[in-house]
């Protein structure tokens, strides 16, 4: 009998199953995948969450993976205006950092293990074990065939959008939007480049560097696009890149192209029911939302963080862990819907004129450029951006 079972070792299940376990409770975590595995990704984490990493013991690893740290940023909207600064720290980190899934998703596990965590790769969940409604464990299905179940008081489903845990719990949509964009993305190696950000209207472009020396180069188009640019890819993709960023598009002329072409249409937005009795969804089995913000990985860790703490020494008390559950459904919405929310307001691929009109009245301050960054990454307060001189700097304009 374990304590928790963790569906899912990624970005949102390893933290999960990694602080249940430094709270003193006994985790099985259960990943299909074997490590080291890759999976599409915008691989970004912003300052919250590079701080957690820092407080988890695990930001040192990234470093060493040779990931560099991310501590200048550009943003160019339609050519129009151009802003260069950084996020404002959170506990004290400035940079953001962008590891390859392959690199990052190992590090989390092995932190996992380290806390006592019990890993099994490998593994799908098949089934789950209910008793008068209530979920008590999984049944699953080993990489070599073998079945096996394993009971718990609490399962956390975190395996991602198509989650299967969701599925058989039947947990409802509380918010549900149409998918808005697709995005194709590749590496290319020898392109100097910075975090680097870049729209007009119907398109946006994304440079992100990562390990190996390697550049990330993100293209978004309307989701309306998607049965004619998945026919053409890299033909889309480079036209993308030379009409929103012809900066960026002529640096890849003396770049390389390192690996193939990625992408997807199926870029869901929702919140789901994110509990119920003896289960609980983190990450983006969760809620998911377009990746032009690249929000997912600090977003899960955040998840993470909340769900264990609100139930913090109450797991083997069913009343007790009930209510934590009732709380975390609520917060799980709460404490999201906001970035959710701007993130599908950008991935309109509108260029709005006020955005534009605020980064001109702003780019000659860089103590206002640093903090709009910092609402991007969320280490500011949207309401503290807009404080009194950012108020008189409009007014005066």
């Amino acid at each position: 009998m374990y304590d928790v079972i963790v569906v899912g070792a990624r970005v949102s299940g390893s933290p999960t199953a990694m602080l249940f376990a430094q709270a003193g409770y006994r985790v099985l975590l259960l990943e299909r995948a074997h490590f080291p595995a890759d999976t599409l990704s915008s691989h970004y984490i912003h300052q919250p969450g590079v701080a957690l990493l820092d407080q988890w013991g695990l930001l040192g690893e990234v470093r060493a993976s040779g990931c560099p740290p991310l501590d200048h940023a550009s943003y160019e909207a339609s050519g129009q205006v151009r802003v260069d600064g950084c996020s404002l720290p959170d506990n004290g980190h400035r940079a953001a950092y962008a590891p390859r899934r392959f690199v990052l998703d190992p590090i989390l596990a092995g932190g996992a293990v380290r806390a006592g965590v019990e890993l099994r790769e490998g593994a799908k969940v098949m089934e789950l074990i209910f008793e008068d409604d209530r979920v008590v464990g999984v049944r699953c299905t080993s990489s070599d065939g073998g079945p096996f179940s394993e009971r718990a008081h609490l399962v956390v489903g975190a395996d991602g959008m198509r989650s299967t845990v969701a599925r058989l719990v039947k947990a409802p949509m509380v918010i549900e939007d149409p998918r808005m964009t697709c995005t194709y993305y590749s590496y290319w190696e020898n392109l100097p480049s910075h975090f680097e950000l870049y729209e007009r209207p119907g398109r946006w472009v994304a440079i992100i560097p990562t390990n190996q020396s390697r550049t990330l180069v993100m293209t978004y188009f309307p989701q309306e696009e998607f049965g004619r640019v998945r026919f053409n890819v890299k033909e889309e993709y480079l036209e993308a890149v030379r009409t929103t960023a012809p900066g960026v598009y002529e640096r890849l002329a003396a770049a390389t192209h390192a690996e193939q072409m990625y992408g997807t249409g199926d870029q869901q937005n929702f919140f789901r029911q994110a509990s119920g009795a003896g289960w609980a969804l983190v990450g983006d089995s969760a809620h998911h939302k377009d990746s032009i913000a690249a929000r997912g990985i600090t977003d899960a860790f955040l998840q993470a963080k909340l769900l264990v703490e609100l139930i913090g020494p109450k797991l083997r008390d069913k009343a007790a862990l009930d209510a934590a559950l009732r709380r975390y459904a609520r917060d799980a919405v709460d404490q999201f819907v906001d970035f959710y929310r701007s993130t599908l307001t950008v991935a309109e691929l509108r260029v709005p004129a006020d955005r534009v009109s605020l980064l001109q009245k702003i780019s000659g301050n860089q103590d206002m450029v640093d903090r709009y960054f910092a609402t991007l990454s969320g280490a500011c307060e949207i309401d503290d951006f807009y404080n009194a001189e950012l108020l008189e700097l409009l007014a005066a304009s």
